[in-house]
Parts: structure tokens; C-alpha cells; sequence
């Protein structure tokens, strides 16, 4: 009785916390987001790092849906990235009128991902045929295809690029998606098709004979991650106001895919938190010029070497979690993760 007693206390403090953790961090970032450009709070490069925050935060998530969370390994979250760049900002520039921008702005960024959500379930339905490495290749390919497609495309400019975009992409449009983002995915990892996706990571095989559809639950997953890569694509596209296809190759992937494991595997803070090491640590290497191309993989290498599950990894905020969660086990979800095995991904640790 005692130990039920801690725990509904317990329960009650997080809850507590939970309900003035986020509308405090809500409001705030809210009133931040409008109040830093319209009185120049910040100085307008410091502005820009942050909206690229934003955007890096919307791909380290999405891909760790996949990534993280379902144990698949995606690369091709620059070819969905592309999509959406290009789909809004085709229509912005040749669809939507002039005077309607600011307003036809979301409507182009939902469009974006849309194009972005439907070329991905082009791509998984194939795709999760295979695993692991060969899905690697299979989405690799898959960025290779977007790019040499893009580049002889002349109505979006081809290998030249396409520009004219007007900078729609402000800071209080980044926070709206970035906490669109952030909240529609914790709901999704934690809804009925969430539990199916952990599942499928820890044993497919045994997922599927538990009842779970796991060709649809993949689907969603893999839609839903192409969908968010497609947004951020559309507001990159609106706050460079110029994109080209060699903007969206293999490196891109690549950066996303370190902060993802920078951050943690399935671990919402962890891709924040990832994202944000990132975006700074690459601003404060820009003096080094190309040579920060070439430590931000060697960062990958290390990661993979001497911490596979990253800072964060397998392990979340309490506030990010249902109560019910928490109470669950020691590390509420991520109890049933950590007692899966050492990498995260079902396998058997050292001591069994």
C-alpha cells in the first residue's frame, strides 16, 4: 500500500509539472517567436539559426519515427525533403496569386508534405519487402532518382535550380510546425498504432502473430515521416528563397541522420536535443569552411562506435509521457525498450 501510495504521489507531482511545463513552454515560445522580429530582439543572423533549428528539429523527428522508433534504416529523407521544396514552392511562385501569399503560405507548406506523404507510400509499399541494410539501398536509390529527375525538369529549372520564392518561412511559422510536429508525433508513438510500430522493432515476427497488421502500421509510420520531411522542405525552400537538386543528395541524409543519432534513437528530447547540438555545432565549425563537411560524418562514425543508442537514446522527458507509461515500468516505455537488449533493437544484451 505504501509503494501504491509513492506512486499516485509521484504520479501527481509529474502530472503537476507536466501541466505547467508545456503551456508555460507554449506560451512563451509563442510570444517569443512574434515579439524577436517585430521588435529585433535578436540579431537577424541569430534569427536565421533559429528558424533552421525549427526545421532541423521537424527532420530529426520524422526520421526517427522510422529510424528510432520502427528500427528500419531510412536514407532518403532528403528525396521527401526535395518534394515538398519544390511542390510549395511551385505554387507559390506559379499557382497561388501574388496578393495571397501570406495566407496561402500554410496551404502551400500542407501540399508540400502531402506531395511528400504520397511519393513516400509510393516508396514503402515496395520497399518494406526488405530490411536493414537492403532498405538503405532501396531508399539511397530512391534519392538518387528524385535528384537526376529534378534535374531535367525544366517547368522547376532543372539543374539550374528553381528561385523566386518570396521568404515566407518566419519564426513564428517554424515554432507553429515545429510544435505541430512534436505533438502530433509523441500522440502517434503513443497511440494504439505507436505500440505496433515499437513492436515491429523489437520482433516483426512476433508482432504479426500478437494481431499486429505490421505492413499497415509500417505504412503509417513511413507516410507520416515523409510527410514532416516535406514540411521542413517547403519551409527550408521559403527561407533560402532558392533550391536546387544538389541541395537535397546523400549529405543531407546524412546530416539528418546525425542528428538523429547525435540526439538518440527513439527518443523525442533526444531529436531535439540532437538538432539543436547540431544546427549550433555546425554554425560555430563554419570557420573551418569544407573541413566541417568531413567531421560531421567522422561525428556519425564515433556515435555508431562508442554510443549506438545516442545522448538521449531510448529514454524520454516524464512530461513526454502518458502517466500510464511512467508507472509501467522503471523508465515508463522505455522500460520495455531498455529490457529488449544493449542496441535498442531486440537483441540480446551481454548478461542474458
Amino acid at each position: 500500500m505504501g509503494r501504491a501510495f509513492l506512486k499516485k504521489d509521484l504520479t501527481g507531482k509529474e502530472r503537476s509539472q507536466g501541466r505547467w511545463v508545456l503551456p508555460v513552454f507554449l506560451v512563451s515560445g509563442s510570444v517569443l517567436s512574434f515579439a524577436i522580429p517585430h521588435f529585433d530582439l535578436l540579431d537577424q543572423y541569430i534569427q536565421l539559426i533559429l528558424v533552421y533549428l525549427g526545421i532541423n528539429i521537424i527532420l530529426a523527428l520524422s526520421l526517427n519515427l522510422v529510424n528510432g522508433y520502427m528500427g528500419e534504416f531510412s536514407v532518403g529523407h532528403a528525396g521527401f525533403m526535395s518534394a515538398g521544396a519544390y511542390i510549395a514552392s511551385f505554387l507559390t511562385v506559379k499557382v497561388f496569386p501574388a496578393g495571397a501569399l501570406a495566407w496561402a503560405f500554410p496551404a502551400a507548406v500542407v501540399a508540400g508534405g502531402l506531395g511528400a506523404g504520397l511519393l513516400g507510400l509510393v516508396v514503402a509499399i515496395p520497399s518494406f519487402r526488405t530490411r536493414g541494410d537492403y532498405l538503405a539501398i532501396v531508399t539511397l536509390a530512391f534519392v538518387m532518382i528524385v535528384k537526376s529527375a529534378l534535374e531535367n525538369i525544366d517547368s522547376v529549372g532543372g539543374a539550374r535550380g528553381f528561385l523566386g520564392m518570396d521568404k515566407l518561412t518566419t519564426l513564428p511559422w517554424t515554432f507553429f510546425w515545429t510544435v505541430a510536429t512534436v505533438w502530433i508525433i509523441r500522440n502517434l508513438i503513443y497511440s494504439r498504432y505507436g505500440r505496433g510500430v515499437l513492436s515491429i522493432r523489437e520482433d516483426e515476427i512476433a508482432s504479426g502473430l500478437m494481431g499486429v497488421n505490421t505492413r499497415h502500421v509500417k505504412l503509417i509510420a513511413f507516410v507520416v515521416s515523409s510527410f514532416f520531411a516535406g514540411v521542413a522542405g517547403a519551409l527550408f525552400a521559403h527561407v533560402l528563397q532558392f533550391i536546387n537538386p544538389r541541395m537535397f543528395d546523400i549529405i543531407k541524409s546524412t546530416d539528418v541522420l546525425v542528428m538523429v543519432y547525435l540526439g538518440g534513437i527513439g527518443s523525442i528530447a533526444g531529436s531535439i536535443l540532437g538538432a539543436t547540438a547540431y544546427t549550433f555545432l555546425l554554425e560555430a565549425l563554419r570557420p573551418l569552411e569544407i573541413w566541417r563537411m568531413v567531421l560531421m560524418p567522422l561525428m556519425l562514425v564515433l556515435l555508431m562506435l562508442f554510443r549506438p543508442r545516442g545522448i538521449m537514446g531510448l529514454r524520454e522527458l516524464p512530461w513526454l509521457e502518458p502517466a500510464a507509461d511512467r508507472l509501467s515500468s522503471p523508465n515508463g516505455l522505455n522500460g520495455l525498450r531498455n529490457s529488449r537488449g544493449a542496441n535498442g533493437f531486440g537483441g540480446k544484451r551481454k548478461d542474458e
